[in-house]
């Protein structure tokens, strides 16, 4: 079915999700790791807490017998100072689970789109649905657990303490004995409720993931609005290369000849003696091949009929770059013929190459290869004019 949500959300689909607050997350995470800690470190924090007390009192009576406001306004700020800095240090300890609880389950956001106002909110049949939905089963099952649990180790606790209350152990061994047992049942509970969040954890996170998948149409339509419409892309690169095909094309007239194959490709050629080798100016195959003959022809432009050397010159330049060395010789003779025919009558049509058909001629690298070479030159040129401390535009310039 075309409107089943099958795909994975895409990055944009979760970023506007997290926005709705559609995020994998459960609340009880931070409370029971708060538990956990306070659990772990509240013998500590009591026994200097008690000593901490002790030593009020015992000021307090040192104040009972001098009473006078500089001693009592001493007592008050010592009993301030005591209280205020274990509060802030349980609230600082507080915050910074909570912190690391949130961090540990995606970090923070702002659910900026739940926020706002809407209808749907007060929708009766969608509240009917999430009244009696699986996320309301869930959190019933996990109050069970959490109710099971929590009475079978407050059980536990009790059996192990009661042979204590038979009133034959001192008061203060019992106290002793009974605090240990409250605060290891403390730590056990927190440790299930950990448990117990991690698997809520999952369960959120699957629901939400099952939440925010998206349909085909969707992911398809995401890709439109993000990277463009493939069909428009295609029409605005088709007519990039329709440009530069007529630029191209309009080249042809400033050439001297124009190798053929002799309908299959088409290569032409400008040589201008102050650059030093022949550069091509169009190249093509197919119609391309076929419109730079047209315009060679309507231009009065040489056409040299040459298979080999027209193949060669097609496989080994691109339009701009000059022509191999390897071709110099064989690319001479055929401007000399040009050359020499020169006012003699008008030349459109495509004329045997001057060289013999039998002549071979050397191997070339293809176009790519040779302009990956001559970008490998230039980095060691450069590379050695730095070694030899010399300004890289002090160096000669070569042609394209």
């Amino acid at each position: 079915m075309s409107g089943e949500k099958t795909e994975k959300p895409t990055e944009q689909k979760k970023k506007q999700s997290r926005k709705e607050g559609q995020v994998a997350r459960t609340q009880e995470f931070g409370g029971w790791l708060t538990m956990l800690a306070f659990a772990g470190a509240a013998p500590t924090l009591l026994a200097r807490e008690a000593e901490t007390l002790r030593e009020f009192m015992v000021h307090a009576l040192r104040v009972a017998e001098t009473p006078t406001p500089e001693n009592a306004l001493d007592l008050l700020t010592t009993g301030v100072q005591g209280a205020f800095l274990t509060i802030v240090a349980l609230g600082s300890a507080v915050m910074v689970l909570s912190v690391a609880a949130s961090l540990a389950q995606g970090g923070f956001f702002l659910a900026t789109k739940s926020m706002k106002p809407s209808f749907s909110k007060f929708d009766l049949v969608k509240g009917t649905k999430r009244l009696f939905g699986p996320q309301s089963w869930w959190e019933g099952a996990k109050m069970l657990m959490k109710t099971g649990l929590l009475g079978a180790l407050a059980y536990g606790t009790i059996t192990s303490v009661m042979p204590l209350l038979g009133g034959l152990m001192p008061t203060a061994v019992v106290i002793d004995v009974a605090g240990g047992e409250v605060f290891q049942l403390l730590r056990f509970v927190a440790v299930a409720g950990l448990l117990m969040a991690g698997v809520d954890y999952l369960v959120s996170r699957r629901r939400t993931m099952k939440q925010v998948k998206m349909t085909k149409e969707e992911v398809k339509q995401e890709h439109k609005n993000t990277e463009g419409d493939p069909l428009l892309k295609s029409a605005i690169r088709a007519r990039q290369i329709a440009t530069s095909r007529n630029r191209m094309i309009a080249e042809v007239a400033e050439a001297d000849v124009v190798l053929v194959n002799p309908t299959h490709v088409a290569v032409a050629l400008r040589y201008q003696p102050e650059k030093g080798a022949p550069v091509v100016v169009a190249r093509g195959s197919g119609a391309v091949a076929a419109r730079i003959r047209a315009a060679a022809a309507e231009n009065g432009v040489t056409i040299v009929r040459d298979v080999p050397l027209a193949r060669a010159l097609y496989r080994s330049t691109d339009v701009g770059m000059v022509i191999p060395t390897e071709l110099f010789a064989a690319v001479a003779q055929v401007l000399a013929f040009v050359i020499g025919r020169r006012g003699r009558s008008a030349m459109p049509t495509p004329h045997d190459s001057p060289r013999r058909s039998s002549e071979d001629l050397p191997d070339v690298q293809d176009a790519t290869r040779r302009r990956r070479q001559a970008i490998a030159d230039r980095a060691k040129a450069r590379a050695a004019r730095n070694a030899a401390g010399t300004p890289a535009s002090a160096g000669p310039r070569r042609a394209a």
